[in-house]
């Protein structure tokens, strides 16, 4: 395992870009899922109709896995190190969004994006 001070391994780094990549995934599945349900149910038949949304029940599992991948993630990475990718899921989920969902991508969040990208850059290198 590295220490506080090593820089992350190209592996390290390809395994939390890949978690952070799920982990937006699992989001798109949940909007997918939103996007499906029905609000207009009473909160007792908003959650069986929940339980019976094949992309709710997806998201949950790729949650699951994302959660096995997260402590053995951790066996190897410092918590300190590996943590700030997490925020790299905001990036593809924003993107994804925009594409997938027609949803704005301002000027704003693209400079937002691009911190959180370049704050990775000072943690990886």
């Amino acid at each position: 395992m590295n220490t506080m001070g090593d820089r992350l391994n190209l592996v390290q780094i390809i395994v939390l870009t890949a978690y952070s990549l799920g982990m937006a995934g699992g989001q798109i599945l949940f909007k997918f899922a939103a996007i499906r349900s029905n609000p207009n149910l009473a909160w007792g038949e908003r959650i069986f109709d929940l339980i019976a949304n094949g992309y709710f029940l997806a998201a949950l599992v790729v949650y699951a896995g994302l959660s096995v991948l997260w402590v053995w993630i951790l066996a190897i990475t410092p918590l300190s190190r590996a943590y700030p990718f997490v925020a790299l899921a905001f990036v593809f989920t924003s993107v994804l969004g925009g594409l997938m969902f027609d949803e704005t991508l301002t000027a704003r969040l693209l400079a937002g994006m691009a911190l959180i990208v370049c704050g990775l850059f000072f943690i990886t290198t």
